[in-house]
């Protein structure tokens, strides 16, 4: 019986790596715009999922970003401020994060208050349970989907290490260019 991984090098084989711009895998390290391809599509993808996984939870009509930011600030259930959200999420405009929150709040899904000086997001009961609805629809969809197809969760562990390093690669790589 063939594995998934025969039959990814016999495509590899028949047409070659899948990417998105040939010219760009034409270098020295090609599996690179596999992966910039995967993230690509993978991104896409993703942002499409919390988008319509929030509405099938009863939420409103939220941004890709404005998911990310209602679970960050339900993350541990302690409020955040504008530079920690910036900062995990890797948001470099912190506009687009404070217009975020803004909208949250409207739907009455984050409240802002104050720590010292500094303004801090907390979440609401009703973020609360958005939050927790959609975790039930994500564990019922995704969650279960994944466990089907036999994915290890150690080696998703190991790939989301990678990401986060190649992250750090772009990060660098794009100060760079700034700088040139």
């Amino acid at each position: 019986m063939a594995t998934r991984h025969d039959d990814e090098q016999l495509t590899r084989a028949l047409v070659g790596p899948v990417v998105s711009s040939a010219h760009l895998a034409n270098s020295s390290l090609p599996a690179l715009s596999e992966l910039e391809f995967a993230m690509t599509m993978a991104s896409h993808a993703f942002q499409r999922w919390i988008v319509r996984c929030t509405t099938a939870a009863d939420g409103p009509a939220l941004s890709p970003l404005e998911v990310l930011i209602v679970h960050l600030v339900n993350h541990r259930e302690r409020p955040k401020t504008l530079a920690d959200i910036c900062l995990v999420l890797n948001i470099e405009d912190t506009h687009l994060a404070n217009y975020a929150i803004k909208k949250l709040a409207g739907h009455g899904l984050v409240k802002s208050g104050r720590h010292g000086k500094e303004k801090t997001v907390a979440i609401t009961e009703a973020g609360t349970k958005l939050c927790m609805r959609y975790r039930e629809i994500r564990e019922a969809l995704v969650v279960n989907a994944a466990r089907q197809l036999g994915h290890d969760p150690q080696e998703i562990s190991r790939l989301a290490g990678l990401l986060r390093a190649l992250s750090g690669a772009y990060d660098q790589a794009a100060r760079g260019a700034a700088s040139l």
